[in-house]
Formats: structure tokens, C-alpha cells, sequence
């Protein structure tokens, strides 16, 4: 191996490390609030029975946040160029965490997670795309599935430092540990697909109506976000509720929901790296996702059906369940994989912040059903409808595993 091939390896381990560090802070402040709901709200003054209420409204914001930065960020990056955006979004939402250890109200609490969500939108998409763009095709799984890996384990740093701090804290240390990240730029590099769309002026770029304007496009690209919605409802819905769902199933103790979310995400990240190995021995995301699809319904009926759940058990149920929608890496991966580079940062950076913000709808859905059904029949009508939906819009995409991403999209 000549030096400018050793060199360029050596950049492209290292955009993988930025990329995957910034996903780790990206997680440690996207889950925070479910890790310190309780605590955080109890302190600002907010009774108990407005708990799930004014924590409904406090992630809402920062999932509609989300929504609203996947746009604005994706279409940046594919104008701009992904590295911009990588640390763009950073600074945005390591500024606002850092800000959201001041907040005295819930109104105040919404609109900081709001600009949060607006911030935490940007990092995936661009890390992705860009090790996507970087590394070769038969071995970028392998990039996506560490990044997706080191990412995951933020969401055990989050319950870690939340357990031993106050919750101004672990907000100032999020916001902390982005700014540091930033340090990090000097050295990384813009993806040459990129470089090489910029250089065609007749390329439309960052054009989010070419997604809409175009039904095999737009079909396409809803498919994609079909894929994700089970695991935010797991995370979202049936972890982030653990205490309310405790009481439900008898419980013999009080479950703690920053429990529940470490060791969740602890499973998410060995998930994301078994189906990052999986998809490259089978050669296929596609039947790779579909398995843990599957696999993901079996662990939810096992948290449902487990009366009298002690803490011991609850821990194991959310390594379960956390591991079998341990596919998020790979779902990303097959969006960034399905159109041209002139639009690519747009689908990889809106994909999985709409299916994040598909939460907001879900919610309302799981209540509803909540109220007409009670909690554990809401959690199964949920988490089969969303499986279902899941499965059919990964059964409508091709397989693109190894397929080459030097393409443009047309107008």
C-alpha cells in the first residue's frame, strides 16, 4: 500500500470517529429528557398528575424541533456539503442543552427542546452520508454500523452521569461535551461525491421537492421512513413510560425510566453492530431489517406479558427489546442508499428525523387507545400496527446493499 493510500485510510478512520462521536453526543442529549423527566419536572414545580401531560408536550416540541431541523439541515448539506453540517448542527444543540439547564417552566422546558431538536437533526444524516459517500461499497456497512454502535452507547453516559448529578448537570455536560467535539473538525474532509455534484451547476441540489414531485421518488422515499417507526415507539413510548407501565403490570417495584432507556440503548447499540455484520454476511439489509423486525414484536410481548416485573427483570426485558430494534444504523444506511448524491444528505438527514417525529402522532394514537383500552392493550395495538406498516414499506424498496452511489438524481 503506497502512502497516499495509507493516508487517505487513515482520513477516512478518522471521519468515521467524528462522525461516530458526534452521534454518541447527538444520543446523550436526543434521550436526556426521558432520563430526567421525573426528576427535572418534579423541581420546575409540575405535579403528578400533569406529569405525563407536560412531558407529552416537552418531547413533542423537540421531536416537531426535529422534524423541522431534518429539513432545514438535509437540504444544507446537500447545498453546502455534509461536514458543514455535521458541525453546525452540533454547535446548535450544545449550545441549547447547555441553555436548557436554566429553564424554570414547561413552557420554557418546550421551547429549549424545541431548538435542541432543531440542533440534534443534522448530525446522523450528514456522519452517515458522508461515511456512506467515503468509504468503499462493500465495506461502508461495516463505517455506518460503528458510528451507529459508538452513537448508541450516548444514551448510557446520559443515564450514567443522570444518576450521580442533578439534572442542570447532565444538560451542562451535553452541552459541554458537543463543544469539545467541535475541536475535532480540524483534519476531516468533504466527501469527494459531493465535491464532484457541486462542481455541476446544472444539478439541482438540496431540491426537497424533488422528492414530492415524483411518485416512484416520493413512494420511495416514504417507504424509507416507514421502516424506522417501531423503534421510536419503543424507546418513546414503551421505555420512556416505564413507571406508568410498572404500575400496569404489578410491578414490585417502582421502575425507573433512565434505567430503562441506558440499558435499552446498551441493546440498540449491540443490535446496530449484529445487523451491521448480519447485512454483510447475508448481503442484504433487507432481510436483515425484516428479521429484527420480527424479532422486535417478540420482545414487546414479553414486556407486556411480564406481571409482577421486578427491576432485575425489567433490565433484561429492555436489553431485549433495545437489541432487537438494534436495526437503526442500518435503516439509515438503506435511505442514504436509495437516491442520487444530489439529494442524498436531504433523505438521510429528514428519514430518520420524521420517523422521530412520527412519535408525535404515535402519541396521540397510544393515548387515545390508552384511554379507550387501557395501557398494555394500547402498547400491542400500537407496536403491531406500526410492525405492519414497517414491513410493508421495506417489502416495496430494492436491496442496495453494494450498489454504487456515484449517481444524480434528475429533476
Amino acid at each position: 500500500m503506497d502512502l497516499q493510500a495509507k493516508a487517505n485510510n487513515r482520513n477516512v478512520i478518522f471521519l468515521v470517529i467524528v462522525a461516530a462521536l458526534g452521534y454518541f453526543v447527538d444520543i446523550y442529549d436526543l434521550v436526556l429528557f426521558s432520563v430526567v423527566r421525573v426528576q427535572s419536572l418534579t423541581e420546575i414545580g409540575v405535579s403528578q398528575a400533569n406529569m405525563q401531560s407536560d412531558g407529552f408536550l416537552i418531547i413533542n416540541s423537540q421531536m416537531f424541533g426535529l422534524l423541522l431541523g431534518g429539513i432545514l439541515w438535509g437540504v444544507l448539506g446537500d447545498k453546502l456539503g455534509r461536514i458543514k453540517v455535521l458541525f453546525g448542527s452540533i454547535l446548535l444543540y450544545s449550545l441549547a442543552n447547555i441553555a436548557n439547564g436554566f429553564v424554570t417552566s414547561v413552557n420554557s422546558y418546550a421551547i429549549i427542546r424545541f431548538i435542541a431538536g432543531i440542533g440534534l437533526a443534522g448530525e446522523l444524516g450528514a456522519g452517515i452520508t458522508l461515511v456512506a459517500e467515503t468509504m468503499d461499497k462493500e465495506k461502508r456497512g461495516y463505517g455506518t454500523m460503528i458510528v451507529g454502535a459508538v452513537g448508541l452507547l450516548g444514551a448510557a453516559v446520559a443515564a450514567t452521569v443522570a444518576a450521580e448529578f442533578t439534572w442542570q448537570t447532565s444538560y451542562f455536560v451535553g452541552g459541554g461535551m458537543g463543544l469539545v467535539l467541535l475541536l475535532l473538525r480540524v483534519g476531516t474532509f468533504e466527501s469527494g461525491m459531493f465535491k464532484h455534484a457541486a462542481n455541476q451547476t446544472e444539478v439541482s441540489k438540496g431540491n426537497i421537492f424533488m422528492l414530492f414531485n415524483n411518485w416512484k421518488r416520493f413512494s420511495k422515499y416514504l417507504y424509507c421512513i416507514l421502516i424506522g417507526i417501531p423503534l421510536w415507539f419503543v424507546v418513546g413510548i414503551l421505555v420512556t413510560l416505564a413507571p406508568e407501565f410498572g404500575k400496569a403490570l404489578g410491578a414490585t417495584e417502582p421502575l425507573k425510566a433512565g434505567t430503562g432507556i441506558m440499558f435499552t440503548y446498551f441493546g440498540i447499540a449491540i443490535g446496530d453492530v449484529v445487523t451491521g455484520l448480519l447485512s454483510q454476511v447475508l448481503k442484504s439489509r433487507k432481510k436483515t431489517v425484516f428479521t429484527f423486525h420480527l424479532l422486535s414484536v417478540a420482545s414487546v410481548v414479553v414486556y407486556l406479558t411480564s406481571f409482577g416485573l421486578t427491576s432485575n427483570n425489567f433490565i433484561w426485558i429492555c436489553l431485549f427489546m433495545g437489541f432487537s430494534v438494534g436495526y437503526w444504523a442500518t435503516f439509515v444506511t438503506i435511505a442514504s442508499e436509495q437516491f442520487g448524491t444530489n439529494i442524498r444528505a436531504t433523505v438521510t438527514t429528514t428519514a430518520p428525523n420524521f420517523v422521530r417525529g412520527a412519535l408525535i402522532p404515535i402519541t396521540f394514537l397510544f393515548e387515545f387507545l390508552t384511554h379507550k383500552y387501557g395501557l398494555i392493550t394500547a402498547g400491542y395495538l400500537v407496536m403491531g400496527i406500526l410492525t405492519l406498516i414497517a414491513m410493508f414499506g421495506l417489502s416495496q424498496l430494492k436491496e442496495s446493499f453494494n450498489k454504487d452511489l456515484d449517481y444524480l438524481e434528475e429533476s
